[in-house]
C-alpha cells in the first residue's frame, strides 16, 4: 500500500474530485493535473493501487464556520443596510477591524497612510504636534513634540483626548482619529481633554501647523556639563547624537565632567537611530534582540568598539512619555551600567512593527515581535524603571532670615575670587534651576564629579 501524506487542503481536495471522475474523463485529469504528487496519487488509483490518503489536521484549517457566518454577515450588510455599502469599502473595513483588534499599533495602510509613515520619519509633516495611541477607546497622548502647537497649548502627556472638535472619540480606530487632528495650517481644532487631578474635562483649541521636528538639542548648561535632548528618533538622529557630543566637548574644550541625556516625552522613533545613539556610548556588548515568530523578526544589534565618552558620567532622564526607541536606549544604557537612569518609569511600549507591502499602494503595519534590553527584560507594558525616582515638582524657596556674613561687615578684607563668586550667583535663574528633575540630574553629576576628583590622586599615589 502507498501511503501519500497530503498537507494542502486545495490539493487534497482536488486529488479527490479528480479520482471520483476518472473513469468518465481520463484525459481531462491529466490535461489539468499540474501538482507532482497529485499526479502520483492518481496513476496509483489508475493501476489499482490502496492509497492511504492523510488529511490535514483540523485544526490547523481555517474555519469553514467562521468563514460562512463572514460571508453571511457581508450578504446582510450588502441587503439590508440603510446605505449602499461598496464590496472593496467593506472588504477594507473588515481588514482593518482584524488588525484593529490584535493590538494599539497594528494597523492598515491605504495609500495616504504611507504618506504619513514617511512624514513621521523625516522629521516633517501637518497637524498639531502630538504622538498618540489608544486606551480603552480613547486617544492617549503618549507625548506632545517639543516646540509644536500642542505642547505651546498646554496639552500633556498622559491626557485622554474625548473629544476632536464635536466628534465623540469612542468608537473611532486610531486613524481616523489621526485623519481628524491633521488639516491645513491655521486651522483650529478644540480638544476635550480628560485629566488625572481635573475634577472635569477641559478644552483645549489648538492651530493646527506645519510640523517640523528637530530631533536632538543640545547645550553646556554649566561649565563642564552637557545636556542632550532627543525629541524622538528620526531616519538621521544616530548622526545627529555623535555630532552634537562632539560639538558639545569642542565647545567646553576638554572631555565634560557629565553629560545629561533627556528623553522626556520622546515618543520613540526608527529603531536603528537608538541603536546608533547607544553605540556611540558603548565599547561593546548588546544593544538590543528582538524575539517574534517568525526568523526574520529574531534580531541582534550589538556595539562596536569605541565609546565617545569613556570617563565621562551620564545621567538619562525618562518619565512616562519615553516610548519604544527611547526606551531601548535607555535600558542598554542601563543595563551596561554606562549611566544612571532617573526621573519616572517609561511608558513600556515595547513591540516591533513591520510594514508588510500587499501591492504597490497598500500595506500593513503589524506587530512581529517584542524588545528585550541586554539583560533579558522585556520592556512591553513594563517600561524602564529608573535607578532613582525623581517626579516632577515645582520649588519654591522658603523666606527665611537674613544671614550676616563677613562680607557684609564694613571694611572687611577683600576675599580671594569674591567677585567671581559674586557673578556665579547672579547666573541662577537657568533651565536646570526651573526644572527639578534636570536639576536633581545635575546635582548628582557634580557629586560623581567630587568623588572621582577624590579618587584620582589616590590612583596616582598607589600606581
Amino acid at each position: 500500500m502507498r501511503r501519500v501524506r497530503r498537507f494542502n487542503h486545495a490539493a487534497t481536495i482536488s486529488a479527490l474530485a479528480l479520482a471520483a471522475c476518472l473513469t468518465a474523463l481520463p484525459g481531462l485529469i491529466h490535461a489539468q493535473e499540474t501538482d507532482e504528487e497529485t499526479r502520483r496519487l492518481l496513476e496509483g488509483i489508475q493501476h489499482g493501487e490502496q492509497v492511504e490518503i492523510e488529511l490535514p489536521d483540523p485544526e490547523e484549517q481555517l474555519p469553514l464556520d467562521d468563514l460562512r457566518k463572514f460571508a453571511e454577515v457581508f450578504g446582510r450588510i450588502k441587503d439590508a443596510y440603510v446605505e449602499e455599502v461598496d464590496d472593496r469599502e467593506l472588504l477594507e473595513s473588515a481588514i482593518k477591524g482584524m488588525l484593529s483588534e490584535l493590538d494599539p499599533h497594528s494597523t492598515y495602510l491605504a495609500p495616504k497612510d504611507y504618506e504619513q509613515l514617511e512624514e513621521s520619519t523625516s522629521g516633517e509633516f501637518g497637524g498639531l504636534g502630538i504622538e498618540v495611541g489608544m486606551e480603552d477607546g480613547f486617544v492617549k497622548v503618549i507625548s506632545p513634540i517639543d516646540d509644536t502647537p500642542a505642547q505651546k497649548a498646554g496639552v500633556q502627556a498622559g491626557d485622554l483626548i474625548i473629544k476632536l472638535g464635536d466628534q465623540p472619540v469612542k468608537g473611532m480606530s486610531l486613524e481616523e482619529a489621526v485623519k481628524l487632528m491633521r488639516g491645513k495650517p491655521g486651522t483650529v481644532l478644540t480638544l476635550t481633554i480628560m485629566r488625572e487631578g481635573e475634577s472635569a474635562p477641559i478644552e483645549i483649541d489648538v492651530e493646527r501647523d506645519v510640523i517640523k521636528v528637530t530631533s536632538i538639542k543640545s547645550r553646556i548648561i554649566e561649565n563642564g556639563y552637557g545636556y542632550v535632548r532627543i525629541t524622538q528618533f528620526q531616519a538621521d538622529t544616530g548622526s545627529q547624537f555623535t555630532k552634537a557630543l562632539e560639538d558639545l566637548e569642542s565647545e567646553h574644550g576638554s572631555d565634560l565632567d557629565g553629560l545629561i541625556i533627556d528623553l522626556r516625552n520622546n515618543p520613540g522613533g526608527i529603531l536603528q537611530a537608538a541603536v546608533e545613539s547607544a553605540d556611540a556610548l558603548l565599547d561593546e556588548g548588546l544593544i538590543v534582540y528582538t524575539e517574534g515568530r517568525i526568523q526574520s523578526s529574531r534580531l541582534r544589534f550589538n556595539a562596536e568598539p569605541g565609546d565617545m565618552m569613556p570617563d565621562t558620567p551620564i545621567v538619562v532622564l525618562i518619565n512616562g512619555g519615553s516610548a519604544s526607541a527611547s526606551e531601548i536606549l535607555a535600558g542598554a544604557l542601563q543595563d551596561h551600567e554606562r549611566a544612571v537612569v532617573m526621573g519616572t518609569q517609561s511608558f513600556g511600549k515595547g513591540s516591533v512593527q513591520t510594514v508588510i507591502p500587499l501591492d504597490e499602494t497598500h500595506a500593513i503595519k503589524m506587530t512581529t515581535a517584542r524588545y528585550y534590553t541586554p539583560d533579558g527584560r522585556s520592556i512591553q507594558a513594563k517600561g524602564i524603571k529608573p535607578d532613582i525616582e525623581v517626579k516632577p515638582a515645582e520649588l519654591t524657596e522658603l523666606d527665611g532670615q537674613p544671614f550676616f556674613t563677613e562680607a557684609d561687615l564694613s571694611g572687611h578684607l577683600e576675599g580671594q575670587d569674591e567677585n567671581q563668586e559674586a557673578a556665579e550667583e547672579k547666573a541662577e535663574g537657568t533651565p536646570a534651576s526651573r526644572d527639578y528633575q534636570l536639576r536633581s540630574a545635575l546635582n548628582l553629576l557634580k557629586g560623581l564629579g567630587i568623588l572621582n576628583k577624590r579618587d584620582k590622586p589616590e590612583q596616582e599615589s598607589a600606581d
